[in-house]
């Protein structure tokens, strides 16, 4: 049976994921409507929409997640359904409702099966009563630290202390013994409460050797329910899925068919409707025995996969069943075709403890390519700052077999640049080459373990010559008038090396320039031999050829740092004209605080014009919920460059010590 489809829905999202699913509604004829804060008024998913309404500042309180403005926006514009995307309000069953009370169809479950998985507790106790089989442990409301410590021994160690309410590993913690217990059922309570405002807690047993499964469901109003396959989420960081597949490699068909009828099984147990996704723990030991771990109300960042083998719109059919369709497709009709992998790409900095970046995105380049599909919210002059989550984009291939769809992958990661901000694709491919990672040998703790060895490659002379080609290039005259118009330090004819200091990575050297982009000799610093460079610059494309070899580099420049991106990598290279002191450095003299992310000054520690010993907290700078203190390294008197409350970019001078001079016998 099909129904009239709605006229006009409501994206209640921003980034990548507004922008995926305003696609399928251009294509579905559905007039969209993107909604924005005030930090993302340029933003891509604002243009691409056919109408943008602004809800409030960029705090997402303010905006994202204001149910007030959000109804204020579907009034205004007549939206008749909204799509939540994920995140923000996507599994608020407040929300949910009020859409109800107001006569607008949620592109999502009821808000009574948002409520039950949203609390693991009840989840469980909803799934046990329909056969789920469930991790073993101990889950009913309001159990004391005493019940869980009295009740773990049953249960088996190690055992998982988990919060009730909220995900991503927020509050959870492993424990391996008995006398570590107490301590953290009080750490994980604290977090609990300051993260959900609920400070519920239940135990688990740890499965050895976990594998993160879920099964894709779709339930429409009519009572029927199919799963279109598993994902391998297993690559995580610190509870974040990073690199995620399907089908799993670790399944059979058997097992498929069992852990894909438990998904259906949990989703009529709340009487389901929509797309959602069954989260299941599975033993790398024991495959064939999987659990139940929670539910996710909602599309998840990794549904491409799915869609890329079971060729289906996850978003269309959402659309379709909010709107009442009856879901013509039966289980027998879903099959699963070739593998996908996806990788997200993030603004972040791996080197150093995955900090957030951001900045304005100078320049952009995205694979494209037969079984090759990027969901992006990026464009040029995109300005990524501290506010919201910091994934940009994710990159997905699709190949007849796995290790095919690894290459592919890494081929177009290869082909990924975000110049303007540090990412974390080359971290990716750290990962995609690790062995087991090849294998299919995956597990929870592998990202983890691996994270040690990743060192970030040390930019090649190369890139350093490139750069320096590129400075050049830019302070070249095209056509002199007269020897006084040559640029300084130059003979005519350009016969007279031109030293340019460049830093990149941990190095810092000059580059000896002679005669002219179209013909010259370059040489780095450090006995270096002569070779042969010409060089050409058209627009953001820098071509230079070095002894023969061509390489084309996209090229972008904000305050003196040189971005390249090319032969596979990006590189940032800075032009040094003087030499700075660095906070992490062993001082004698003064020194500079500077930011090493954007984001907020959340607490200064001194006032200005106070005297420091070196140790001394000076600035603590804030951005996506993680803090990072500044120190002075030297004793002297601070002179304050930032206040309070103030919004401040990567790199930027927080404060300056002069340093107090020991006193002369």
């Amino acid at each position: 049976m099909k129904r009239q489809l709605f006229d006009t829905v409501l994206v209640a999202n921003r980034g990548e994921i507004a922008v995926r699913v305003i696609r399928t509604l251009r294509a579905m004829g559905i007039r969209s409507v993107a909604v924005f804060s005030d930090a993302d008024a340029n933003a891509r998913h604002v243009a691409e929409a056919d109408v943008a309404v602004r809800l409030g500042p960029a705090p997402a309180r303010q905006s994202y997640l204001s149910i007030e403005a959000l109804l204020s926006a579907i009034e205004r514009t007549g939206a008749q359904a909204v799509h939540p995307g994920y995140g923000f309000l996507s599994e608020n069953a407040h929300f949910a409702a009020e859409l109800d009370k107001a006569g607008v169809a949620f592109i999502g479950p009821p808000a009574a099966a948002i409520e039950t998985m949203g609390d693991k507790i009840a989840a469980k106790a909803a799934v046990s009563a329909f056969g789920v089989p469930v991790v073993p442990g101990i889950s009913r409301p309001g159990l004391s630290d005493e019940e869980l410590i009295a009740g773990a021994d049953q249960v088996g160690y190690p055992v998982l202390v988990k919060p009730s309410a909220g995900g991503g590993g927020k509050g959870m913690r492993m424990v391996e013994r008995a006398a570590d217990l107490p301590a953290a059922l009080t750490s994980a309570r604290r977090e609990a409460a300051s993260a959900f405002g609920d400070d519920t807690l239940f135990l688990e047993r740890f499965v050895l050797n976990p594998r993160h499964i879920e099964v894709q469901v779709l339930a429409d109003t009519h009572g029927n329910v199919v799963h279109l396959g598993e994902r391998e989420c297993s690559l995580q960081r610190r509870h974040q899925k990073v690199i995620e597949e399907a089908p799993s490699p670790l399944l059979d068909a058997e097992t498929r068919a069992r852990i894909g009828a438990a998904a259906c099984d949990t989703a009529r147990s709340v009487d389901y409707t929509g797309a959602g996704t069954v989260e299941f723990i599975v033993s790398a030991d024991r495959p064939d025995e999987f659990f139940f771990m929670e539910m996710n109300t909602r599309l998840q960042v990794e549904h491409p996969v799915t869609e890329m083998v079971t060729g289906l719109d996850l978003v269309e059919l959402q659309v379709r069943v909010a709107a009442g369709e009856v879901l013509l497709l039966s289980q027998d009709q879903v099959h699963l075709n070739g593998h996908a992998i996806e990788a997200r790409v993030y603004a972040e900095d791996p080197a150093r403890g995955f900090l957030p970046t951001g900045g304005e995105v100078l320049a952009l380049r995205e694979p494209a390519g037969p079984g090759l599909r990027v969901d992006s919210g990026l464009a040029a002059g995109t300005v990524v700052g501290s506010d919201y989550d910091p994934m940009l984009s994710k990159v997905i291939a699709h190949a007849a077999d796995r290790p095919a769809a690894l290459r592919e992958l890494d081929g177009a990661l290869a082909g990924t640049a975000v110049l303007g901000l540090t990412t974390n694709v080359e971290f990716l491919r750290f990962l995609l080459a690790d062995p087991d990672v090849a294998a299919g040998r995956l597990d929870t703790g592998l990202l983890d373990r691996r994270l040690p060895g990743f060192c970030p490659a040390e930019p090649g002379d190369d890139a350093l010559i490139a750069a320096a080609a590129y400075r050049w290039i830019l302070s070249w005259p095209a056509t002199p008038a007269s020897p006084w118009e040559v640029p300084s330090g130059w003979r005519i004819a350009g016969r007279a090396p031109i030293p340019i200091r460049l830093r990149a990575g941990e190095r810092t050297d000059h580059v000896f320039l002679t005669g002219s982009p179209e013909r010259a000799t370059a040489v780095v610093e450090g006995g270096g031999e002569a070779r042969a460079l010409t060089a050409t610059l058209a627009g953001d494309r820098l071509t230079v050829t070095l002894d023969g070899l061509r390489t084309e580099y996209l090229v972008a420049e904000a305050d003196h740092q040189i971005w390249l991106a090319g032969a596979g990598s990006v590189v940032l290279v800075e032009e040094v004209r003087e030499a700075p002191v660095r906070p992490d450095d062993e001082h004698s003299g003064d020194a500079e605080l500077t930011s090493p992310m954007p984001g907020a000054v959340v607490a200064v520690g001194i006032e200005d014009g106070g005297m420091v010993t070196a140790g001394t907290v000076v600035v603590t700078v804030e951005a996506m919920k993680m803090e990072h203190a500044l120190s002075a390294p030297v004793d002297g008197v601070v002179e304050l460059l930032v206040a309070a409350g103030e919004q401040v970019k990567v790199g930027q001078v927080l404060a300056r010590i002069t340093a107090t001079k020991e006193p002369q016998e």
